[in-house]
């Protein structure tokens, strides 16, 4: 990034990255080296909640066995945890990042709560992603999404550096495309191409505002922006997966859950379609 491009970013000043610490073995943490990358570039504070649920039992023929069993399991989640918030201080200090670390362990429900509660001090929200629906890392990004009024990135494995040169925008017209677009505001105007894409043809967008009458908007914030209306081939996700490849973007910003996570669950969505795969992060808002 240019220097330009980090003056751009400082507008970023306080990041919070979640990590769940569930003992698999194959938990994902290139969102915690994406948000040092950001940090750094950004001169933000990082705030890292590394996080394990507390598992429970309920009493039963073999109350005692079950309860050491699971008394056990909870102390090497526990320990796993505090290892990785500990190791995110050495990282970010070696990075020359200011970073503060917790490793907060409760059961699910509370477990979700406090890191949606967290993100409200947050400017932004980093987490990875998660292909899994019933998992708790989409929870986190739902209860994020739903209950914090912050921004997310949603970062997929791989991914383990910021970078925003190239930027795209899904756009629809919506409350939730536009409160995204206008959220990442500091990312666009730092980055140096930014597309508005539309994508027409599977939903009725006429009383929609057109991306040509947004692109005015990010010219006179100084962004670099074009406009670029599609037809939908097989479905909006899919269209968007293909032109983040041809534009080369390095992010993709969009609106999250304009239908109901339910319809969305039941129908299929751009949302929870991208959450499963997407070729590049994700910068979301509700």
């Amino acid at each position: 990034m240019t220097l330009h491009s980090s003056s751009q970013l400082a507008a970023t000043r306080d990041i919070l990255v979640c990590l769940t610490e569930e003992g698999r073995g194959d938990e994902a943490a290139d969102a915690l080296a994406y948000a040092l990358s950001l940090a750094g570039m950004a001169g933000a504070h990082l705030t890292v909640q590394s996080a394990a649920r507390r598992l429970t039992v309920v009493a039963g023929r073999a109350w005692g066995i079950v309860q050491d069993l699971v008394a056990d399991e909870n102390r090497r989640l526990r320990n796993l945890a505090q290892a990785l918030a500990e190791r995110s201080v050495s990282d970010a200090a070696s990075a020359g990042v200011t970073c503060t670390a917790e490793a907060p362990m409760l059961a699910y429900p509370d477990l979700i709560a406090r890191l949606t509660a967290r993100a409200r001090l947050a400017d932004l929200t980093i987490l990875d992603a998660e292909a899994r629906e019933a998992d708790l890392d989409r929870d986190l990004i739902d209860g994020v999404l739903f209950r914090s009024g912050r921004p997310v990135i949603v970062v997929p494995s791989g991914w383990n550096s910021f970078r925003a040169r190239r930027v795209v925008i899904a756009w629809d017209g919506s409350a939730q495309a536009a409160r995204a677009a206008n959220d990442a505001l500091p990312f666009l105007r730092a980055a140096e191409a930014v597309e508005i894409v539309s994508v027409v043809g599977e939903k009725d967008l006429s009383a929609s505002v057109a991306g040509a009458e947004l692109a005015p908007h990010f010219a006179r914030h100084g962004v670099n922006v074009s406009v670029n209306v599609l037809p939908v081939a097989g479905y909006v996700a899919e269209t968007l997966r293909t032109q983040v490849g041809l534009f080369r973007a390095d992010l993709l910003v969009m609106g999250a859950y304009r239908h109901s996570r339910l319809q969305e669950w039941f129908l299929g969505g751009a949302t929870q379609s991208l959450l499963a795969r997407s070729p590049v992060p994700l910068f979301l808002a509700h």
